[in-house]
């Protein structure tokens, strides 16, 4: 009897599957897996995790996320499994590739998991006078918290210096 394999691309990964998740046996080693929901001919990722090792039947059964898997399928029959294996891979090298999934798929049963990508960047406010008191605002230094004085004004620019650490810092006068 010919077995045919099909495999599913997720990002630029190729995972083999999907099959039913009833119909996965162990062992598994060293995998990023993905929890499948079956609508007519599409697949939606609902969960994705990692596995190092298991030789156990009920590994998908005794994960914590299970009852939300069928909840949000209405049934253990639309339960679906894609594997990616990853032999030799580190646990932070196939953590990467969960996360990545995480932030484009955003599994409806990976939610607690979800962590919102911080910007690289830090907006500090304007070198404005305050409306009610007519003082200059108070700006804090970007490298240890103390406040910023203003060392010079330029036709431009106005040079601020740290009180504590000594960083000097320009803004653009508006």
């Amino acid at each position: 009897m010919l077995e045919l394999l099909l495999s599913i691309q997720i990002l630029q990964y190729e995972f083999m599957g999907p099959i039913k998740l009833d119909e996965w046996g162990p062992p598994m080693e060293k995998v990023v897996y993905l929890i499948l929901s079956r609508t007519k001919d599409s697949f939606n990722i609902i969960y994705v995790g990692d596995c190092e090792k298991t030789d156990e039947k009920n590994f998908f059964i005794a994960n914590s996320n299970f009852k939300c898997w069928v909840q949000k399928t209405g049934s253990e029959n639309s339960l679906y499994l894609a594997i990616l294996p990853m032999f030799d891979s580190s646990p932070s090298a196939r953590a990467g590739i969960v996360g990545k999934i995480l932030q484009r798929y955003k599994p409806v049963c990976n939610e607690n998991e979800l962590v919102e990508k911080k910007p690289e960047y830090v907006i500090r406010p304007k070198m404005e006078e305050t409306e009610n008191t007519g003082a200059p605002q108070k700006i804090s230094c970007p490298c240890c918290g103390s406040q910023m004085n203003i060392d010079k004004v330029l036709e431009n620019t106005t040079v601020l210096k740290c009180t504590g650490c000594g960083l000097s810092d320009t803004r653009v006068n508006s």
